[in-house]
């Protein structure tokens, strides 16, 4: 009995370290966790041989490890990332490639790359001149002559 309770528990709990992988919820790992260390429990005497005692060994340390998991799960999730694609260049610094007219499109190259670009208050912006990103409108960046 003590040897197979330990079987059964073991693979129980790989196979909710499996399931974990597919659906990352940080469910199925507390589960997981639990039975593996149950199945160690079972290995004394004492435990293997009581079914209900390893059943409650089995949600206690289950529970727990929910409570750990779900703390580490909000600390792993919270963390947000910057913007990226275009949105990134929100704020960035640019230099003008082609001149910006009052009312057109010139180009200003951001960080190695070239982009069409408008002035946002409808300026003209000469070539050379250094430009702040304020925002983005379809592909063209809309910007605004940086102020020394």
């Amino acid at each position: 009995m003590n040897l197979l309770a330990w079987h059964v528990w073991m693979m129980i709990g790989i196979g909710f370290v499996i399931i974990e992988i597919f659906d990352p919820a940080f469910f199925f790992i507390s589960l997981g966790i639990g039975a593996i260390l149950t199945g160690l429990f079972s290995m004394f005497p004492v435990v293997g041989s009581s079914i209900p005692l390893q059943i409650l060994i089995f949600a206690i340390i289950s529970f727990v490890a929910f409570l750990f998991m779900r703390k580490l799960g909000r600390k792993m999730l919270s963390k947000t990332g910057g913007d990226t694609n275009v949105y990134a260049l929100k704020g960035k610094t640019g230099t003008v490639t082609k001149e910006i007219p009052a009312e057109g499109k010139g180009f200003v190259k951001v960080g190695g790359e070239e982009w069409a670009a408008i002035e946002e208050t409808q300026q003209l912006i000469e070539l050379g001149e250094k430009v702040v990103v304020q925002g983005i409108d379809g592909n063209k960046l809309i910007v605004v002559k940086k102020v020394n």
